[in-house]
């Protein structure tokens, strides 16, 4: 085999995504060639003689139903979008997709087709998800959809619109999750459903550190990238990623007044790898591709993986589990084997009035297994011994009557493609009464006082990083039945053994853990006697309740370019965790450092990324601006401060030169004007004034302000079009990089930062 040949066929593997991925298409910023779509190659019969014998017999659809259930797998899947629900300018998207774009697409017709103006998912809350009979493929093509395309692309990338099926973003709804919970994502690439639960952690805008957090987790280190940007947009200081294989996860360990104490999760969520037959409307492949092999090769993974949710879940918490496959092998034959091996520790909750709208069909309690050849088994007792390797005893229904009565299998939640246009799916809703037969001591709930046994004081010096046993020892020792107490018994003798320096959480050594993939630089939280910081408090006047403690670089030598910021409940599990588990991503930026900062009064400027984080903490250097103040900022390169209006001029004209925060309050006396909030990071020059807002969201704030933003087809990207736009374009980002940051302006430049081309001009 030639070079091209490996490289090409190395390049496939690695781009091979689970089937819910292609729900993110464009939100990864990635543009899918054409081949996809018109390469040429034979188009798929949209038929699998085996599929249909298969679930036919399992009699998963209702009785007088199969035609139209075929006829809804054979139409392409419609286009959803999800409004985020935690921004404040929810509604006022919303209300610009109503009054503009949704208008535009009446009486619309594209290649012959009427396209039909989106509805509201009937099921979501508030009126934020919609759908529309608009493939994804007529929404690329179509020149008359350009501008409602570009709307949705642009808005996905700046985070205010998640393009995401349907289906999936019930488990989130139905995790019913609250700010103060911590909660797991066991296998969340690419990010959807991450997303809305760090939406649903921020309910309450007013407060920028929510108690609860989300961890992210995916065992593809590739994949892990992908999340880390879906993650990216929502700007929460809540969201850890990292990397791991989920059926063996690592327990962590978290500090509770001077305790080490085990980390149990109030939600989590257990979308686990499936066979996917429940996307054939969007991965046609699966239509030829489809056989029972996938599912019986799947199903242990499957129930490892939700052992293992449960195991870490606490007790009175709640723990969805769900597929995009219509497979029983995989879904409540998973379900019935894990409430078997809890002994009551578990129960279906009922959840059928949590989504009024949602139609569902009830969970199977009768099922049979099939091999891929054909062959059929009511139960374990007919496997012949030579299948045993592929078929286990736990694909099976339980035998006792009794016990399969009280199992409620009928709680769970099968979503048929055929009853309100989506996809196939299935959700199961698990709620822990009791802690795990294998686990001696119960977790406590949230709240109590927990005081395990043995436990050991830390240190008063101040956070150390543990130096615990690798994930593969607390495995062992938790299947074999040793309680919790002696789990931190042990971990805290062999912490106190090692010597690391304070505050510095690295990635894993190599001999305790294999790493895959990049190598991430560690998380160093700033001491309190940093030289570094005193001068940023003083120059933004920060109020004494900002939380410094939650600052940290990821850098352990030379200068520190950018600072970011986690909540406390992070910062807690990285410092007690950073031996167990590989961290790819965590917090926000928040500050970056001027090149020649030194020679302003303070060497970092705001970042955007983290500027609703940090600005209820801010209360120096504000300039309360009107909404044609933001216009000007957010269309023109450099704009002169006389361009201004005279109550923005006289706020500007006498703070010295350096970074500032930009702050439109909206008039609720006048309902046609924006009423949303909005706060942007600028930097005051010699004479002028500029922003640092990364090109797509300048282009979100100038749609909900009315002006007109239009594609051009070329090598800069979007371009704005409006009367007062001026003729440079705004920089796609703010400075972001190390390589940036050096590039920013000298103290005769009017204003810092830098577009692709390199430094703004002084003016």
């Amino acid at each position: 085999m030639g070079r091209r040949a490996r490289s090409r066929r190395l390049q496939q593997q690695q781009q091979r995504r689970r089937p819910e991925d292609a729900e993110v298409g464009a939100e990864g910023g990635g543009k899918r060639s054409d081949a996809g779509w018109e390469g040429g190659y034979p188009e798929i019969v949209k038929e699998n003689k085996l599929f249909e014998h298969y679930y036919q017999e399992l009699k998963i659809v209702p009785e007088g139903e199969w035609d139209q259930f075929m006829e809804a797998l054979r139409e392409p899947l419609p286009a959803t979008l999800r409004i985020t629900g935690y921004k404040s300018h929810a509604k006022e998207i919303l209300h610009c997709l109503k009054s503009k774009y949704f208008k535009e697409l009446e009486d619309l017709e594209v290649d012959g087709q009427k396209v039909e103006v989106p509805q509201p998912l009937s099921w979501y809350p508030e009126e934020l998800a919609w759908h529309t009979n608009l493939s994804r493929k007529i929404l690329r093509k179509s020149p008359q959809l350009e501008k409602f395309h570009q709307f949705l692309v642009s808005e996905t990338e700046s985070g205010n619109i998640s393009r995401q099926e349907a289906v999936s973003m019930i488990p989130p709804l139905l995790l019913n999750a609250h700010p103060h919970h911590k909660i797991l994502d066991m296998c969340a690439a690419p990010g959807s459903k991450t997303t809305q639960l760090i939406e649903m952690l921020h309910a309450d805008m007013n407060v920028p550190f929510p108690e609860g957090f989300v961890i992210a987790n995916d065992v593809d280190n590739k994949r892990c990238y992908l999340l880390v940007h879906q993650a990216k947009r929502l700007s929460s200081p809540c969201i850890m990623v990292v990397n791991h294989d989920a059926s063996c996860i690592p327990r962590l360990m978290i500090d509770v007044n001077g305790r080490k104490e085990v980390l149990f999760y109030d939600r989590i969520l257990c979308d686990v790898p499936c066979s996917g037959d429940g996307t054939m409307r969007k991965n046609i492949d699966v239509w030829k591709k489809w056989t029972t092999l996938n599912s019986l090769q799947l199903h242990g993974l499957q129930l490892r993986i939700a052992t293992r949710g449960a195991e870490q879940l606490v007790e009175g918490g709640r723990m969805v589990y769900s597929t995009c496959s219509l497979n029983p092998i995989e879904d409540e034959a998973v379900i019935a084997s894990l409430l078997e091996k809890s002994e009551g520790a578990l129960e279906l909750a009922d959840v059928s009035s949590e989504l009024p709208g949602l139609k569902w069909m009830p969970g199977l309690t009768q099922w049979k297994v099939m091999t891929k050849d054909g062959q059929w088994f009511a139960e374990w007792d007919e496997v012949p011994h030579s299948r045993h390797t592929q078929i286990r005893p736990t694909m099976f229904p339980p035998k006792d009557p009794e016990k399969l009565q009280a199992m409620h299998l009928e709680r769970c939640l099968r979503i048929l493609p055929h009853h309100q246009n989506t996809g196939g799916f299935f959700v199961a809703v698990l709620v822990k009464k009791s802690s795990m037969p294998w686990n001696k001591r119960p977790p406590k709930l949230q709240g109590e006082s927990a005081k395990p046994r043995d436990s050991v004081q830390s240190s008063p010096a101040g956070p150390t990083v543990e130096k615990a046993e690798g994930p593969s020892e607390l495995e062992r020792k938790l299947v074999t039945g040793i309680g919790d107490a002696e789990i931190i018994e042990r971990t805290e003798d062999v912490e106190n053994n090692g010597n690391k320096k304070d505050g510095v959480c690295g990635p894993p050594p190599s001999k305790k853990m294999k790493l895959f993939g990049f190598k991430e630089d560690p998380f160093v939280f700033i001491p309190e006697d940093d030289p570094l910081f005193p001068p940023i408090q003083k120059f933004y006047a920060l109020d004494p309740s900002f939380p410094r403690m939650n600052l940290l670089t990821r850098t352990t030598e030379g200068k520190k370019r950018q600072l970011y910021m986690v909540s406390k409940e992070l910062r807690n599990v990285l410092l007690n965790n950073s031996e167990r588990m590989k961290v790819i991503n965590t917090g926000i930026k928040v500050w970056c450092r001027n090149n020649s900062g030194e020679e302003f009064d303070c060497a970092f400027r705001l970042a955007q990324e983290g500027i609703y984080t940090l600005y209820p903490f801010i209360n120096s250097r504000i300039i309360t601006v009107s909404l044609e103040d933001v216009k000007i900022l957010l269309t023109q390169e450099n704009p002169f401060l006389r361009k201004l209006s005279s109550e923005t001029y006289s706020q500007a004209k006498d703070l010295a030169k350096g970074s500032v925060v930009l702050k439109y309050e909206p008039d609720s006396t006048k309902p046609d004007t924006l009423q949303c909030p909005i706060v942007l990071c600028g930097w005051r020059g010699k004479a002028s004034i500029r922003t640092f807002v990364p090109k797509n969201e300048r282009l979100h704030y100038l749609r909900m302000m009315g002006l007109e933003v239009l594609a051009e087809k070329r090598k800069e990207g979007t371009a704005l079009t409006n009367e007062s736009a001026a003729s440079s374009e705004p920089p796609d980002d703010e400075v972001g990089t190390d390589q940036s940051a050096e590039q920013a302006a000298s103290p005769d430049a009017t204003s810092i930062g830098t577009d692709s081309a390199g430094a703004a001009l002084p003016r």
